[in-house]
């Protein structure tokens, strides 16, 4: 199953870039040009991480990211802001709001793919059982080397 990317990029020159670079790496892709229409997108289907600008039309990045978060059903999506904020600043609220990298413009297309695709893998990975050796009464977790 094709993972599902909302672009919120206010420009279309660069909304229209980034969803053909997620396109070609075989992601279904929706677009949103402001925070109002990104938050009627989610509504329809949740997607499995958001490409998300800061400077919004209606409400800035930093406003829809932290709605986002603390929301239950859409706190776990994946955010990476893809902005001109170059800042230090910038970057460490967005990344204190929750967002799980940050990626200012200009950017390398390819760069971007490969950051989402790294994000969408640690994300969908399957949680490892501990591997536990049990004698009786006597347990071993063999990766927290422990004995209880």
């Amino acid at each position: 199953m094709q993972a599902t990317i909302l672009v919120v990029e206010e420009e279309e020159d660069i909304a229209g870039l980034i969803a053909h670079h997620m396109h070609g790496a075989g992601f279904n892709v929706t677009v949103a040009y402001n925070g109002a229409a990104a938050f009627k997108e989610i509504d329809k289907q949740l997607p499995d991480l958001i490409l998300l600008d800061l400077m919004l039309p209606d409400m800035d990045g930093v406003e829809v990211c932290k709605l986002l978060k603390q929301k239950p059903n859409t706190r776990d999506i994946p955010i990476i802001m893809v902005t001109a904020k170059a800042e230090e600043v910038d970057r460490i609220v967005g990344l204190e709001l929750g967002a799980d990298d940050y990626v200012v413009k200009p950017f390398n297309t390819r760069e971007l793919v490969l950051r989402v695709k790294g994000i969408l893998k640690r994300v969908k990975a399957p949680k490892e059982e501990p591997k536990l050796l049990s004698h009786g009464a006597l347990i071993v977790d063999m990766d927290a080397h422990r004995v209880t």
